[in-house]
Formats: C-alpha cells, sequence, structure tokens
C-alpha cells in the first residue's frame, strides 16, 4: 500500500530504491538471570563482544579510501574512545556479577544511565552526542544476539535504501561500500553525527521519520527526497514516473553547480559576494578550497572537547588550528571559541543539571565562568594566528559585560606570549556573534566596540520564537521567515554596515539557497555555509540584480503575516 511519511531532510536530492531494513539490536535485548556458575562465562562472552567491536572499528578506520570524507576518521575515533571507557568496557561486568544478568541486559541498564546524564547536557550539539554512544552499544549487543558486525548484501541491480531506527557513522562507512542510495531514520537532528555524515557523503538522508522502521517493508520501492523530507513507498507508475525525472533534473542541476567552482560569485549589479565555509575538524579545511570558498567563516572547535573526560591541552589546539591556518594558505580563518553548554566537571558522571539547557551555563559565559580554560583556548588561537589569517569570534553575546571581560582575558591572554617571546598576530581581529535577541536589538552597540558581527540564525530563531527545534511536537513552528526573525536579522545587517563593520550569517539561512536573495536585499555581502551548499548559493548571487531586490524585499520586512511572506518569497527567487 502507498503512503507518504514527513521527515527532517538533511542532504538533498531523490533517490529511487528497494528498502533495506538494519537491524535495531536494542529492541531485542531480554532479561534473564545467570547460573553463579556461568558468570565467569558470560563476563568472558561480554569481552569477546567489546574485542570484536574494537577490531571492527578499527579494521574499518584502516580501510577508509584516501578520498574519505575527513568526518569518517573523527566518527570512528570518537566511537573506539567511547567504547574504551570503563563505563561501557568494565561497569557491565560488576553488574553482570552483583546481579547475575546477562551480558546484553547489563550493558543496556549501563547506556541508559549514560544516555540519561547526556539529556542533562546544556549544548545541544554535546546533547546530541547521546547518541554516538546508543550506537557503539548497539553493534557490542548485536555481537552478543549473534548478528553479523558487518552488512553482507547480495549484488543487486537496482539502488538499495537504508531504512533505519538510527546509523551510526561506522555502518554508515561500511554501507558506502555497498554504494547506497540513500538512507532514512526514525531518529536523528540536523545537529547529529548522522546528519553531519549525510552531508558529506552527499547522498540523499531523511531523519526523524518516527516509525519508518515499524512501517516500511523490506525490499519495499520507496522513494526519497531530501530536499522536501519526504518518503514515498509503494509508488504508482506515475509517480515513479514523476520522480524519475525530478531526479534526472537534480542530477544535471548538480553537474552545473560543479561548473561554478571558479567563478566568482559577483551579482549582475557588479557587486561581489564573499562565501565562506563552516567546518567542524581540521580535515574539513579541503572541502573548502575544492568549492573555492573565500575563506573560513566559522570554524566550530567543539570538536576538540568532545567524548573525553578532560580538556584539550593548549597543545593539541594549537596543532588543529594551526593546521587549517596554514592549509588556508592566507585566506581568512574564523575560529570560534568554545561553545558547549554546562559540563564544567568534564566527567558526564558529574554532570549538573538545568532545567533549561539552552538558557544555562553555555557559550562565553562557561568560558568567562573557567577563565582559565578560556585562557588556553585564547593563547592557542593566538599562537595559531602566526600562520595564517586567524580571527576569533565570540558567541553567545548577551551583554557589552560579557564581551569586554572577554577581551580582558584575551588582553591577559596576549602578554601571557609577549612574556614568553612567543609569536601571534598583535592586531588580530575580534568578532561577536548575535544569535539572541538582546543582542540583535543593541548590534550597534555591539558592533562599535568589535572588529566584525556574524549572525548565527539557528539559535537566534530558537531565541526569538521560543522553540526548542529539537522538540518533534514543536519543530513545525520554528520559521526562518517569520517577521521578528527577519527584523532582527535586518537590524543587524543595518547596523553593521552603518558602522562599516563586515558582518556574515553563518547558520543554516546562509547556506539555504530560498534566502539568498532576501539576505542580498537585507545588505548582507557575507555568507558562511556547509561546503556541500557554496555552490548553490553562488548560482543564486550570480542571477541576482541588487537593486531590484530593494523594493520586495522592503515589502517582506513590512508585512507581519507569514502566511504573506512566503509566497513574496517564491516571487522573489523568481524574478
Amino acid at each position: 500500500m502507498s503512503f507518504t511519511m514527513h521527515g527532517v531532510g538533511i542532504s538533498g536530492g531523490i533517490a529511487i530504491g528497494h528498502a533495506h531494513l538494519v537491524s535495531h539490536a536494542l529492541l531485542e535485548v531480554a532479561h534473564y538471570q545467570v547460573p553463579k556458575n556461568l558468570v565467569a562465562d558470560e563476563i568472558t562472552r561480554f569481552q569477546l563482544a567489546v574485542d570484536t567491536v574494537t577490531q571492527d572499528l578499527e579494521t574499518l578506520r584502516l580501510q577508509l579510501p584516501n578520498n574519505a570524507p575527513a568526518e569518517l576518521k573523527a566518527f570512528l575515533s570518537t566511537h573506539s574512545m567511547i567504547l574504551a571507557d570503563k563505563s561501557l568496557s568494565e561497569a557491565p561486568i560488576t553488574m553482570i556479577q552483583n546481579e547475575q544478568c546477562n551480558a546484553e541486559w547489563a550493558l543496556k541498564q549501563q547506556m541508559d544511565d549514560l544516555v540519561e546524564q547526556f539529556e542533562q547536557f546544556e549544548d545541544e550539539y554535546l546533547r546530541e552526542r547521546k547518541q554516538d554512544v546508543v550506537q557503539v552499544v548497539e553493534r557490542v549487543i548485536k555481537v552478543l544476539l549473534g548478528h553479523p558486525s558487518q552488512v553482507l548484501l547480495k549484488a543487486q541491480e537496482n539502488a538499495i535504501i537504508l531504512v533505519a531506527h538510527d546509523l551510526s557513522p561506522a555502518d554508515a562507512i561500511q554501507f558506502k561500500r555497498h554504494q547506497f542510495a540513500a538512507f532514512i531514520t526514525d531518529v536523528g537532528g540536523a545537529t547529529s553525527h548522522t546528519a553531519i555524515l549525510a552531508r558529506s557523503l552527499n547522498i540523499p538522508s531523511i531523519v526523524a521519520l518516527q516509525r519508518a522502521r515499524d512501517l516500511i517493508f523490506d525490499g519495499e520501492l520507496i522513494i526519497v527526497d531530501g530536499t522536501l523530507g519526504v518518503v514515498i513507498t509503494d509508488p504508482d507508475k506515475s509517480t515513479l514516473a514523476e520522480y524519475k525525472l525530478k531526479q534526472e533534473q537534480w542530477e544535471i542541476e548538480q553537474q552545473k553547480l560543479r561548473r561554478l567552482r571558479l567563478t566568482k560569485a559577483v551579482t549582475l549589479d557588479g557587486t561581489a559576494i564573499e562565501l565562506f565555509a563552516n567546518i567542524e575538524v581540521p580535515e574539513d579545511a579541503a572541502k573548502a578550497k575544492a568549492i573555492s570558498a573565500t575563506g573560513i567563516g566559522l570554524y566550530r572547535t567543539e570538536f576538540l572537547f568532545m567524548n573525553r573526560r578532560e580538556w584539550p591541552t593548549e597543545e593539541e589546539q594549537f596543532q588543529a588550528y594551526r593546521q587549517v591556518a596554514e592549509s588556508m594558505k592566507g585566506l581568512p580563518v574564523t575560529i570560534r571559541t568554545l561553545d558547549l553548554g554546562a559540563d564544567k566537571q568534564i566527567d558526564p558522571d558529574t554532570a549538573r543539571t538545568c532545567t533549561n539547557p539552552a538558557l544555562g551555563l553555555r557559550a562565553i559565559r562557561l568560558c568567562l565562568a573557567e577563565p582559565q580554560i578560556f585562557h588556553a583556548q585564547l593563547r592557542a588561537i593566538l599562537r595559531a594566528s602566526h600562520y595564517g589569517h586567524v580571527k576569533i569570534l565570540i558567541p553567545m553575546l548577551t551583554t557589552l559585560s560579557e564581551l569586554r571581560q572577554a577581551k580582558l582575558l584575551l588582553e591577559r591572554a596576549k602578554r601571557s606570549l609577549r612574556v614568553e617571546n612567543t609569536p601571534f598576530n598583535e592586531i588580530i581581529t575580534v568578532g561577536g556573534m548575535i544569535e539572541v535577541p538582546a543582542a540583535a536589538l543593541k548590534a550597534e552597540a555591539f558592533a562599535r566596540e568589535l572588529d566584525f558581527l556574524s549572525i548565527g540564525t539557528n539559535d537566534l530563531i530558537q531565541y526569538t520564537l521560543a522553540i526548542d527545534r529539537t522538540d518533534d511536537t514543536v519543530s513545525h513552528l520554528y520559521s526562518a521567515l517569520h517577521p521578528a526573525v527577519l527584523q532582527l536579522i535586518e537590524m543587524t545587517i543595518r547596523a553593521a554596515n552603518k558602522l562599516n563593520k563586515p558582518v556574515s550569517v553563518c547558520g543554516e539561512m546562509a547556506g539555504d539557497a530560498r534566502y539568498t536573495r532576501l539576505l542580498l536585499g537585507f545588505g548582507l555581502r557575507n555568507f558562511s555555509m556547509h561546503p556541500a551548499n557554496v555552490l548553490a548559493v553562488k548560482q543564486q548571487v550570480l542571477q541576482s540584480n541588487l537593486p531590484e531586490l530593494t523594493a520586495p524585499v522592503r515589502k517582506i520586512l513590512s508585512l507581519a503575516n507569514i502566511d504573506k511572506i512566503e509566497p513574496l518569497l517564491q516571487k522573489l527567487n523568481l524574478q
């Protein structure tokens, strides 16, 4: 029976193929008692399963092709680190001994405890990392249950689409070797590792479908529209023909976009536009250069702090920042300072809880509360500035007091390096992220004390509309086109332009070609986005005439009803 499902599209394109259902081992875990004389054997069974998965992960890492996305190696290392942690490799053994329970049950109970602790983290990115714990445990339980640790499929002529409750990066590496056309999952979000991986693999992908794994049959023909976030099962002939045509058109468009790689981003009226790339790990810099990005507009430093029980050293941070600065060969590299939540103790076992995580101790608030950690990061960034065009970006500013404190700590870091005769760029530029309404409303005041501004639209939308975009029950209300959101963005751009201070947008809006002309009409000249989106945005830039955007954009800004804004935006993109 044909039906349509809607989820969150995280990687565009259209795939048509047969569903391959991935086992969800966690649902198969039963609880039973182990006779006392067999407890030692049960512990051995558990240890062998852990060893098997450890070897599988290492084998996958060693077999990665040279052109594999950089994220894959990082994800495998993260999963290996999680598996080696005592909370998963040793704590279940204690439970098996004390409760005489089976290994699967002991491991799942420990996983549930860890997931609950991750849920308490204030930072959205860090909360998403609970999925890494689940994915690692899933692999071990598959071995314990006798499932194959790797997916083995017979060669098929038709494309295969993975349907899973969730997918780990390690699984995705295995799946990529079989050239899967797409994947869809019940869970996941835009900031999950699954989403990041999907974008790096550049295959149509949809998450948050809720019950796809239960409702789709193994081998069933399905259509995945990653752009619209739509899945169609058992399509009729006319629907199938329609989507085959759309698929061909999509592939032709992608080929056209690739031809724009070396073309300068200049509007029809001759205005140059800067298109920067957002990166997660140092290896991503190669992608930015491959699509001829103007530079790195946002280097998220959180990856160095993820999934570990100790802060990275200054030297470790310096080496990572220096690698990016050198690889960009003089192009600007904007390094955002730590944007984590309230995991002040590092150890997730001791992380404090918070009733409203997004409103708690995070980003610059955390850095100011932990000056030694902030000092080490600032020193590392300053040292890296000697090897390239490095800029500093401070996240989630709310008050000028926070900014001034941060600048004082930056001066302290500079003084410490001067005493050591360590070289750095004395006139390094400092910018601030405008991602809360309070900062947008006072954007001019911030612009007077900063060298540049960067608008983080993801959080700005969330805080303006009081909507948790990770909450499925209200995520449909999350909209970049809400009149209040548009006015705050335009207000910030206008304030920066008034003072001749550079301003960029580095949230998801920057990489969505639907909003390119709107943002250009607001006066934006700097965009920063995932490398995969740069060419599509460049195409919109090349086809835009700025004088013609003024009147329709002014009309959009004057409206108070989002339903009237959307058709005007569509008309704007067609002119």
